[in-house]
This record gives structure tokens, C-alpha cells and sequence, in this order.
């Protein structure tokens, strides 16, 4: 996700980027960091958490407790 793309997540919710800060967990100046791709010249890369916070609020997704059922684990073949 680059900034433009965040910026652009934040708008087609319709969230201003106080809104946006407070679903995401954040500081409002971490979007404002996030959505101009940089932080005092140094570049900003968007946390993988962010990111995927990101997708399950756009899939309207607004908070996870966990699986309500045991998850078994796979196991690998060879």
C-alpha cells in the first residue's frame, strides 16, 4: 500500500483522517505521515498490520476476538 493508496482507502470510507486514526489505533499525525509517504525526509512505510486493518474495515470488518472454534493445525505432507 502506498500513500496514495492509503489516502484513498481513507476517503472512499469516508473518514476524516481524526476518524481514521481513531479506528486504526493511531495518532491523527501517523495517518498525516502515512498519507504524505514520509516523515522529516525519511520515507514512511505503511506497517503490515496497518494494512491489513485497513482491508477489514473496508470489508466491514470493525473488531476481532478471535475464532469461536479450535483451529487444528495443517499438517505438511513429505
Amino acid at each position: 500500500m502506498e500513500a496514495g493508496d492509503f489516502k484513498k482507502w481513507r476517503k472512499t470510507l469516508g473518514l476524516s483522517q481524526k476518524d481514521a486514526a481513531q479506528v486504526l489505533g493511531l495518532k491523527r499525525r501517523m495517518i498525516q505521515y502515512y498519507e504524505k509517504g514520509e516523515r522529516d525526509g525519511d520515507q514512511v512505510k505503511i506497517p503490515r498490520a496497518v494494512r491489513l486493518a485497513c482491508y477489514a474495515l473496508s470489508q466491514g470488518v470493525e473488531d476481532y476476538n478471535g475464532p469461536s472454534r479450535k483451529i487444528h493445525m495443517l499438517k505438511k505432507d513429505g
